[in-house]
């Protein structure tokens, strides 16, 4: 369950990653509750483009938005590095990314100089391997401000039964 648990989070933002809920957010509102400040608008998207990436198939894009030494958390587990990550549960995230549906319920986002957070919670339904699907989700993303834009350097995952 533990890694189908992370394919569950990591799909519930890829509805996020629609433009216009992208474009909403980088005014600081949109369809979900909570708000993304203004200067953390550019982060809010890149972890939108993260999401869009895993739910098109596109390891290679989403690899692109993680910082070589990401990490990320999820139930208790680690993944300590972007080549981890791309060598373990990359294509197993992005398989349950198309197949589910995801919706957020609540974004807020802030950012310090070269640093942002960007917190999402959210619902994931559907069908994967023959089972249901549906949990309630929680993200963490830390981004920094690199010379070519904002990098994913820290995800914590989380998700549970609806009850």
């Amino acid at each position: 369950m533990a890694r189908t648990s992370l394919a569950l989070v990591l799909s519930f933002a890829a509805l996020s990653a629609t433009p216009a809920f992208a474009q909403d957010h980088a005014r600081g509102h949109g369809h979900a509750a909570g708000s993304v400040a203004a200067e953390a608008a550019e982060a809010a998207t890149t972890v939108d483009a993260f999401h869009a990436a895993l739910k098109a198939g596109d390891t290679a894009g989403a690899l692109t938005l993680l910082a070589a030494d990401v990490m990320i958390f999820e139930e208790g587990g680690a993944e300590r590095s972007r080549d981890e990550y791309a060598s373990h549960h990359l294509g197993s995230d992005a398989a349950f990314a198309a197949a589910s549906q995801a919706t957020v319920s609540r974004r807020s986002g802030w950012a310090h100089g070269d640093i942002a957070w960007i917190t999402s919670e959210g619902r994931t339904t559907g069908q994967f391997n023959g089972r249901a699907v549906d949990r309630l989700t929680t993200e963490t993303m830390v981004l920094k401000r690199q010379a070519d834009g904002w990098r994913i350097q820290h995800i914590h995952w989380s998700s549970r039964a609806p009850r």
